[in-house]
């Protein structure tokens, strides 16, 4: 069965966006990019709420920009080629190999788990994520622990009231101060 897996970048003091808006500070360095391009080679549909789909719209046309690398090139072409959901109340279509979720979150995410394709289910954004999480459909929190305090902000983890108990299953420090941490649900 397809895992689903939550993956971000955080502050230590655990926010995905600043107190600003602001995400600068998670930009990651050559090596964490490399990182995160073998990661994406492992997820086969990404679900992703309104406001990241608006914000991961760039790499739909980054192609085109003259200054990227190869390894910012490579993740253009396998980000474009990952068939995506969307999460919207707002949104009347989406570009690219997206389509607008039919039903609900867990609806969507049995759908995948059930249906062809291989790879993982990744979700992206805090609000989807936290929904996720409390109907217990995530199989895995990936973290990317960023050396900065930014003081508030939106936090990754949503706040429901839950206890989950976790496995680590991988640590991995990078030479920028950034570890990965991955954990898996116990079920």
């Amino acid at each position: 069965m397809r895992s689903v897996t939550y993956s971000m970048s955080v502050s230590l003091d655990g926010y995905i966006v600043g107190p600003d808006g602001t995400f600068d500070w998670s930009e990651p360095d050559e090596q964490v990019f490399q990182f995160y391009l073998d990661e994406l080679k492992a997820v086969g549909t990404h679900l992703l709420g309104r406001r990241l789909y608006e914000t991961m719209l760039y790499w739909e046309t980054a192609d085109e920009d003259p200054v990227l690398n190869a390894a910012e090139r490579e993740w253009t072409g396998l980000w474009k080629a990952l068939p995506k959901v969307v999460f919207s109340r707002t949104l009347a279509e989406v570009q690219g190999n997206a389509r607008l979720a039919t039903g609900n979150l867990a609806e969507e995410i049995a759908a995948l788990r059930d249906g062809p394709g291989a790879g993982d289910i990744a979700i992206g954004g805090a609000a989807l994520a936290a929904d996720a999480a409390a109907e217990g459909l995530v199989d895995e929190y990936q973290v990317m622990v960023c050396p900065v305090l930014v003081g508030g902000g939106t936090p990754y983890f949503g706040h429901d009231g839950q206890r989950v108990d976790l496995e680590l299953v991988e640590t991995r420090p990078f030479g920028s101060g950034a570890v990965f941490l991955r954990y898996r649900v116990r079920r």
